[in-house]
């Protein structure tokens, strides 16, 4: 694999307010995956990045296992480069395979970054309500020494895991949501499903870097409330929803980026995320054109208590 055949990140997005605080850099250019189904020697290439799979060493998500995915411990995962960046999480792009055959799949491994150099300011209010057993472990994440900043990216890695496990089950059922299938879930990292062009190694866009035509905002305001009224009914709010970490995926609108994920009847601030999250989606929708009747954010945030059954 040749340095060029890696794509070049993605150009700043510029002007307008930034929803969150990730880098957005995604793979734009070039055909990784497209190298990566016909190139079957690439631990023996200059810059080749690969290990076995390590699904034999991880948690599994949802059972039935999507027929898409690489389960053989025979794989091998290989790295084509990072798809985002942010404070606490790099997401990189991987290929899965076995080698020697046309058997891959493309994934996106979420990896929380060392505990000495994570952001941990925004942790707080979204940590109550989450509970250790061990008052040693309790201590730890309080005065945030370097063992409880461990279990804090654990807690968070963990908490992402089952909150995509359980409404990929709900999406699957039912289909009003829509989230990548969680692979698998190894110390502080998450394997996911790449949710992008396979043939081309681009992830899908972000919400924020469309401009949807008036029916299609009204069809993707549509699908959002769908997705926050799943989110309220299982006791979540999102904790950090914006147009930044909202994918659409073949005409459907995908949640990403959950690991501050809040469970609103134990957290005493759930209400508060809640409105959080409806009050700067709605924005952004509005501001793009969408009547403002349609997106108050009052209504639906009272809606949505309802429906978590805080009102």
């Amino acid at each position: 694999m040749r340095d060029d055949d890696f794509p070049a990140p993605e150009r700043r997005i510029r002007g307008g307010r930034r929803f969150d605080d990730d880098e957005p850099r995604f793979l734009k250019r070039g055909r990784p995956a497209a190298a990566a189904a016909t190139d079957h020697d690439d631990a023996s290439d200059p810059g080749s990045d690969e290990n076995w799979s390590s699904w034999d060493e991880a948690v599994h998500g949802p059972s039935p296992h999507p027929e898409w995915l690489v389960t053989e411990l025979a794989a091998k995962d290989t790295e084509f480069g990072v798809l985002k960046t942010g404070k606490e999480a790099d997401v990189h792009l991987v290929r899965r395979g076995i080698p020697g055959t046309d058997v891959s799949c493309l994934l996106a491994a979420k990896r929380y970054r060392d505990p000495r150099h994570r952001l941990f300011q925004r942790d707080a209010g979204y940590l109550e309500g989450r509970r250790v057993r061990r008052s040693r472990e309790m201590r730890a994440m309080t005065g945030r020494t370097a063992f409880g900043r461990q279990m804090i990216a654990g807690q968070w890695a963990a908490a992402e895991f089952a909150a995509l496990s359980r409404l990929w089950e709900i999406g699957r059922r039912y289909g009003t949501i829509t989230v990548p299938y969680p692979v698998q879930l190894r110390g502080t990292e998450l394997m996911l499903e790449f949710l992008g062009d396979a043939d081309e190694g681009r992830a899908a866009p972000r919400l924020a870097e469309l401009r949807p035509a008036p029916a299609e905002l009204r069809e993707l305001w549509g699908q959002l409330v769908d997705a926050l009224v799943v989110l309220a009914r299982a006791g979540y709010a999102h904790g950090d929803l914006s147009p930044y970490n909202l994918l659409v995926h073949a005409g459907r609108l995908a949640l990403i980026d959950l690991p501050q994920v809040v469970d609103v009847v134990v957290n005493p601030q759930g209400r508060e995320f809640l409105a959080r999250d409806v009050r700067i989606v709605a924005h952004w929708f509005t501001a793009r054109g969408l009547p403002a009747d349609l997106a108050d954010p009052t209504v639906l945030t009272d809606m949505l208590c309802r429906e978590a059954g805080l009102a």
